[in-house]
């Protein structure tokens, strides 16, 4: 196995509250909204939906490789916007990737934000990630926060 971690810098024009409020704490509503075409559903599987909670995220048929992803949420700190979940089924676990988490942190930068994505994994041999395989994984937040910063630009009485 090989540990590895990739880290991604966002910047964001929407304050880290309301992307804190919308794309974390609403996150199964609001995505299935925003992305119909590749979400069909985020249900919660146990918990209530603090630490521990772990997530389904079905897939329509536009994400062939995959059905759903599932996860637990390991950190949910409101008052540093700090999310991290660990994938615990589906996605990407299985072939070449042993493990995967997520952290998620938001601070402010003027009147949006900034933000950094870190995607941490164990490899289930004794290569890492290509760039193109860790491009895949990302690429879904990727969609996630576009479609969420579009939602709530368009949207500005929405979540604050």
């Amino acid at each position: 196995m090989v540990a590895g971690s990739f880290t991604q810098d966002i910047e964001s024009p929407i304050a880290p509250a309301r992307l804190w409020k919308a794309g974390i704490l609403d996150a199964d509503v609001l995505f299935p909204k925003l992305l119909p075409e590749v979400i069909a559903s985020i249900d919660i599987i146990e918990g209530d939906g603090g630490v521990g909670t772990i997530k389904q995220c079905n897939f329509t048929p536009a994400v062939p490789d995959q059905k759903f992803v599932k996860d637990r949420t390991d950190v949910l700190d409101g008052e540093n916007f700090v999310f991290k979940y660990t994938v615990v089924d589906g996605g990407f676990l299985g072939s070449r990737i042993s493990s995967y988490s997520f952290e998620l942190s938001f601070t402010v930068s003027g009147a949006g934000s900034k933000g950094k994505l870190t995607l941490s994994y164990e490899t289930a041999d004794e290569t890492p990630l290509s760039e193109e395989e860790v491009g895949k994984i990302i690429f879904g937040s990727d969609a996630m926060i576009k479609a969420l910063e579009g939602y709530l630009l368009a949207n500005p009485d929405a979540y604050v």
